[in-house]
């Protein structure tokens, strides 16, 4: 390893294992290109959010210990979701409030893990990409993990725009788009009118493509957009900043299309 290249592991999440591998692939090469030696710590597991906002601490505890151990002696945590990287970096240590080594602990893994993006922009200091084929028009949405516990706002914009791709805003794009995890599980209903509510600002940019950083918000959002009958494509924002655009299908066109 070369002097001064970080040694970054990347924490995959459970949506983009099983759902849209793609992602971590375009999160390796972006990270790759930015010279980073990137790993993908194989014992890996769920983040443990799921447990820990239905109230179940201790299985929340029991994954994070497992993360603890998986992730120690990395330089830097990585995560293409907002919602994840919210759980290791703003709610993690607090499983450990009765143990003051293991929060320690938790507190140093907080403190090397970030979104994706921000991380590029933010502590890498990216302000350029090459230039890539772009899916057009795009518009953004905030997913709210990202935007309320980490502070991804700009970050994204700012490297599409480096990259040539044009963003339409949406009048509200920090509004929820109903997928909230087990939320729209619990309150179906309420979900799909957020999620319509969402589409129509998405219909009233006329962008022909709709992006973000978190795949639970895309797969809640491609499937509304299914079921309403709309051709607009959904992609994760890595995926275009990686020019992986045109070698991937949009998410829901092969089938996981959402709960929306």
């Amino acid at each position: 390893m070369a002097a001064g290249t970080r040694r970054v592991a990347l924490f995959v999440t459970c949506l983009v294992d099983l759902y849209r591998p793609s992602v971590g692939s375009a999160a390796i090469r972006l990270l790759e290109r930015a010279g980073c030696q990137v790993e993908v710590p194989r014992t890996q597991t769920c983040c443990g959010q799921p447990a820990y906002n239905s109230g179940d601490r201790t299985t929340a505890r029991e994954l994070a210990e497992g993360i603890l151990s998986a992730f120690g002696g990395y330089d830097f945590v990585v995560v293409p979701s907002g919602s994840c990287g919210g759980m290791l970096k703003r709610h993690l240590p607090h499983l450990f409030d009765d143990d003051p080594n293991l929060r320690a602990r938790a507190n140093a893994l907080a403190e090397r893990t970030f979104e994706l993006v921000s991380f590029l922009t933010d502590i890498l200091g990216i302000d350029e990409l090459p230039a890539k084929a772009t899916p057009g028009t795009v518009t953004y949405h905030d997913s709210c993990s990202g935007l309320r516990e980490l502070g991804v706002k700009l970050q994204p914009r700012k490297l599409l725009e480096a990259a040539g791709v044009h963003v339409m805003e949406m009048a509200d794009p920090e509004i929820c788009c109903g997928f909230g995890g087990t939320f729209c599980v619990k309150y179906p209903e309420i979900s799909v009118r957020m999620a319509s509510d969402k589409i129509r600002e998405i219909l009233a940019t006329g962008a022909g493509t709709v992006l973000a950083g978190d795949l639970g918000c895309l797969l809640n959002i491609a499937g509304r957009l299914r079921r309403e009958g709309h051709g607009i494509q959904v992609r994760h924002v890595a995926e275009v900043l990686a020019g992986m655009a045109e070698e991937v299908q949009p998410i829901g066109v092969s089938g996981h299309a959402g709960s929306g």
